[in-house]
Formats: structure tokens, C-alpha cells, sequence
């Protein structure tokens, strides 16, 4: 048996280093090699598992070297497994300064079968498409992908539901019902970090997946099916849930495996480094393996109760030609009824420190689109003024019941925090906070959709076009009662009159207005963005089965935005 559980992944990557991270086994000492550098690193222990990050440094840029991992003295990577002989050797292509970002992002993807009864019922999982496509194992329709090198983005921006802990798969049921009794709480939901951690290993470990994510980088973010369906949705939602017996496990082994398998890997050395329990792994230096489990779940514990004190947002520039900032709009929101806002002070301060000029695209990813289809928009705002007090204490009840029947936890349903931000990009917009980008970008998923919207300044002009794209899902379609719901509410005329709904709520005019300019498309998607002299360019793409055979999909582009900026 081999002594690699789970990756490796390729995480954080850029023009000199790269990280890598796996679960083995054991306690043990991983060690990557690629070319002619290499680089070690112990693993810890957490609840029982072990999990290693290391970091390769002084690579050259611009660079793609086959790489391997040994687990002490064993081979694990490239893995001996006839499951994984189709596809090339896994590399570390690092970044290359003045080369155009290439990126792909996308949300919401359920680990279920590939064979033809999953996709019957889920679709073709576009990430995996990808990864065939990327290997050359198939085709695309794709004019413009021809030379393999151009299969290859420079990483990938996965916005939220990589897992889902409340909507399970057959496997993750029958691995629960090993463990414990499903016909009591949490039932077939995910319970504790075992089960997290058996939840990222199905995720994780389909060949073509396991491949894509060994040679492409990632970075990620939470959103709610990570830890529950409308998770911090309202103060009484939380209320509701801290009343159990089961959610503080759940919560405490949602954010702690957070940590460490999606957390850790977004970060830069320099970042890594600001972390308390990084720094204790790194510097460990006594007999045997470090076990973190106590101070994981602390900090978890405290990251969940005083948000404050922990941040999971990030950034990274690439040249000046970009800067990705990535926002937690799931754990830092503001609950009380009194002062509701999607971000704390905290937060808010550190995205206004992170949103400035001086780049050509100001690219922000949010698992929650900031530009919601202006109906659903309205929507969302009205029921927050009502649940509020905006019609007395009989609108206030119905406000709470139809925002958590409804799922109205948007950017919207959070006016105070949407107004702050929109604010904040005007000025980066209007060349206050430095030149002003050529786009200010925000890409997002969640809501099994995906479509294009720009937004204008209510007053004045700008410099910057100020965009929205969604790409979602990855594997999770929109039940089809859904789809003529959501492509009524981008109607413009549709949003109008849900503006009047919200004015009837006495919600103030926003300081810009913004349309849903290309969309919705229902395919599970991954899209690719591109920056080049022209501008952003965007593709979505899906999978096709050909010849009767789901598990070998093909690449087909179902929508293209061109040339935006």
C-alpha cells in the first residue's frame, strides 16, 4: 500500500518558488524534487492524520520541470497506479514576469461518480473535462488551444463549495454510516474533521482530478456548502445552529480542515510566515511528529466565535499587469441585527488597504457575486430592510422566515457592506487610490449560474470598467424550475421593477447601477481569463460526452466574452 493518501497538490506558485502539499500516511519526511533542486519537509498531525507543506525555492521563472515525491525513502509521485498512465508527468510551471495571466476559475463542484448514472443526475464534471483536456487525453472544440502549452493556465481560483458537508454522496454516507448512527444529528451530514477529512480525500482523488490538481496551482476560498447551507445567513440562524448539540464539532472540523487542506496552500511564504500555528510546524524541532490538533480546533474555535481575530482573505500581484484579492464573505460577516454588514471593521479595513490602483486589472474573487442580477439584487435588500424593522414587527418576522427559506444572504441581503465596497472600487475606479485599472474585475460562483455584468457610477464617471463574472457550477446544475427564474430576474425591465420593491422597503439608491450584460448559461462550467494588450477575455467551459462514454467527456466552449477593457 502506498504511503501517499492524498496529492500531492500543487498550491502557492510563483516566479522562483513553489509549495506543494500531501497527506501520507504516517508520520514521515516528504521530500520534492525537481530539476536540480530540492526541498524537505515533516509532516504534522492532525486528528490522526499527517499532512506535509513544502516549499521548493530558487527555480527559475518562466520555467515547467517535471517534479517527484518520496515519502522517506519511497517513491509516491509519479504514482505506479495504471489508473495514472495516460497522463504526462506532473510539473511546476513557474510564473514568467511580463507574460499574460492565464487563469481559470470556478465554484460549487460534488465529488459523485463519473460513469453515466453521476452524470445522468449531476452532469459532466467540467473541472475533470479540463484535466483531460489539459493531458491531451481528448478534444476540444476549442480553435485556439491547439498547442499544448496553451492547454496550461498559470492557476486556478476555485470560490467556494470545493466540498460539500451537508449534501452528501453515496460513498460519504456509507463511510458515516461506519462510524456512527445517521439517524441521529447531524444525520448524513458531516459531523466532525474524520469526516472532513474523508469528504477531501473523494474529492480529491479521481485520477484525472488528482493529476490537475498535482500540476496546476490553486488557490481557494469557503463558501457555505463547506460548512452548511447558509452558513451565517442571519443572527438567528446562528442562533438556531449554536442551539444543537452537533454544530460546534462541525463547525470547529469544517474550519480546521479548512486550514489545512485549502488555507495553508493559498499563501506565500511571507504570509505562511504571520501564521501562529505555521510558524509553531515550521519550527518544530523535537522527537517525533508535531501534533497540532488542539491548537487547530482553538484556533477554529476562535476563528468562528471572534472572527476578528483570524483572517482567511488574501492577496498576491502578479507584476503589475494584476492583483488577485480574494475576500472571506462567509466567516467575517457582522450578524447583529443592529450593525449588519458582510465584512467586519477588520475585514473592511484590510480590503481597503488591498484595493488600489496602480495595476491594469484589479481582479477581486468572492464567493458570493458582488453583482447579483440587479432584481435578485433588490430582492435580497428589501427583504434586509423588512427583516429590519422597514414595515414594524409583522414584516420583521416574515423578512427573517423569507430570508433564510430563500437563501437571501447575498451581497445584497448585507446593503451596509455592498455601499462600503461599492465606495471603495469607485475610487479605484476613479483613479483616487492610484492609477486606475483597466478593469476593476470581480470574479465569483454560488449561484449555479454563470453571466457577465458591468456596472456604471450612479454619478460622475470613470476611468475603469468596473465588471462581474460568474462561472458556476463546476458539477452541481441549477434544478431546471430554477433556470426561467434566474434568466427572468437578468431582464433589465425585470430589475426595475424589483428597485421599486426595494424603494417600498425605504433601501436608499445605490452608488452605482449595473446590468447583467452577457447570460446566464446553466452549464456546469470552468472558465479561463486572459489578460492581454486588448483587454480581459473570458471563456466558460463544459464537458460533452461523445460516443456513449461519460468518463472520457470532451472540452466545448459554451460562451466567450471578448475583448473587455
Amino acid at each position: 500500500m502506498t504511503s501517499l493518501v492524498l496529492g500531492p497538490l500543487l498550491r502557492h506558485v510563483d516566479a522562483t518558488t513553489a509549495t506543494l502539499w500531501v497527506e501520507t500516511e504516517a508520520a514521515s519526511t516528504v521530500t520534492v524534487d525537481a530539476g536540480d533542486r530540492q526541498a524537505s519537509a515533516r509532516t504534522f498531525a492532525v486528528h490522526g492524520h499527517h499532512y506535509a507543506l513544502v516549499e521548493l525555492t530558487g527555480l527559475e521563472p518562466g520555467s515547467r520541470t517535471p517534479y517527484a515525491v518520496r515519502v522517506d525513502d519511497e517513491l509516491v509521485w509519479p504514482s505506479s497506479d495504471p489508473a495514472f498512465a495516460e497522463f504526462p508527468p506532473s510539473v511546476i510551471a513557474t510564473l514568467e514576469p511580463g507574460k499574460p495571466l492565464r487563469m481559470a476559475f470556478g465554484s460549487c463542484r460534488v465529488s459523485v461518480d463519473h460513469d453515466a448514472e453521476g452524470t445522468e443526475k449531476f452532469g459532466v464534471d467540467a473541472m475533470r473535462a479540463y484535466a483531460l483536456f489539459m493531458a491531451g487525453i481528448t478534444e476540444s472544440d476549442q480553435t485556439d488551444a491547439e498547442d499544448p502549452g496553451e492547454r496550461w493556465p498559470d492557476l486556478a481560483l476555485f470560490l467556494g463549495d470545493q466540498v460539500y458537508a451537508d449534501e452528501t454522496s453515496d460513498e460519504m454516507r456509507a463511510f458515516i454510516e461506519q462510524r456512527r448512527d445517521p439517524e441521529q444529528a447531524p444525520w448524513y451530514e458531516l459531523q466532525d474533521y474524520e469526516e472532513y477529512a474523508h469528504l477531501y480525500r473523494l474529492a480529491w482523488s479521481d485520477p484525472a482530478n488528482r493529476w490537475l490538481l498535482s500540476t496546476l496551482p490553486t488557490a481557494m476560498i469557503f463558501d457555505d456548502h463547506d460548512i452548511r447551507d447558509d452558513w451565517n445567513t442571519s443572527w438567528t440562524w446562528r442562533r438556531d445552529m449554536e442551539a444543537t448539540d452537533w454544530w460546534h464539532d462541525r463547525i470547529v472540523g469544517g474550519l480546521a480542515s479548512y486550514w489545512v487542506h485549502q488555507h495553508l496552500g493559498n499563501l506565500g511564504a511571507e504570509d505562511r510566515a504571520a501564521d501562529e500555528l505555521w510558524r509553531q510546524i515550521a519550527a518544530y524541532d523535537g522527537p517525533g511528529e508535531l501534533d497540532v490538533s488542539d491548537a487547530l480546533d482553538a484556533l477554529a474555535d476562535r476563528a468562528d466565535q471572534h472572527p476578528e481575530t483570524y483572517r482567511w482573505s488574501y492577496s498576491r500581484d502578479f507584476d503589475t499587469q494584476a492583483r488577485l484579492v480574494v475576500v472571506d464573505s462567509r466567516a467575517a460577516r457582522v450578524l447583529d441585527p443592529e450593525h449588519r454588514s458582510m465584512l467586519d471593521d477588520g475585514e473592511l479595513m484590510w480590503l481597503d488597504s488591498q484595493l488600489q490602483g496602480d495595476v491594469d486589472h484589479l481582479l477581486i474573487g468572492t464567493s458570493l457575486p458582488f453583482l447579483l442580477a440587479p432584481a435578485l439584487h433588490h430582492i435580497e435588500s428589501f427583504g434586509e430592510a423588512i427583516a429590519e424593522g422597514a414595515w414594524g414587527a409583522p414584516g420583521m418576522a416574515f423578512g427573517e422566515w423569507a430570508r433564510k427559506r430563500a437563501d437571501l444572504e447575498h451581497w445584497g441581503a448585507f446593503e451596509t457592506g455592498f455601499r462600503d465596497v461599492a465606495e471603495i472600487v469607485l475610487e479605484v475606479a476613479s483613479g483616487r487610490r492610484g492609477r486606475a485599472p483597466r478593469t476593476v474585475t470581480f470574479l465569483s460562483g454560488d449561484v449555479h449560474h454563470s453571466y457577465v455584468a458591468e456596472a456604471w457610477p450612479r454619478d460622475g464617471v470613470v476611468a475603469s470598467r468596473i465588471l462581474q463574472a460568474v462561472c458556476s457550477p463546476i458539477r452541481n446544475p441549477l434544478p431546471k424550475g430554477m433556470r426561467g427564474f434566474t434568466a427572468l430576474a437578468a431582464k433589465r425591465a425585470t430589475g426595475a421593477v424589483a428597485r421599486l420593491l426595494s424603494l417600498a422597503g425605504r433601501v436608499a439608491r445605490e452608488p452605482i447601477t449595473w446590468a447583467v450584460t452577457q447570460g446566464p448559461w446553466y452549464d456546469n462550467n470552468l472558465a479561463v481569463l486572459e489578460l492581454g494588450p486588448a483587454g480581459i477575455r473570458i471563456w466558460w467551459n463544459a464537458g460533452t460526452v461523445v460516443d456513449d462514454v461519460p468518463e472520457r467527456p470532451h472540452l466545448t466552449r459554451v460562451a466567450t466574452a471578448e475583448a473587455i477593457g
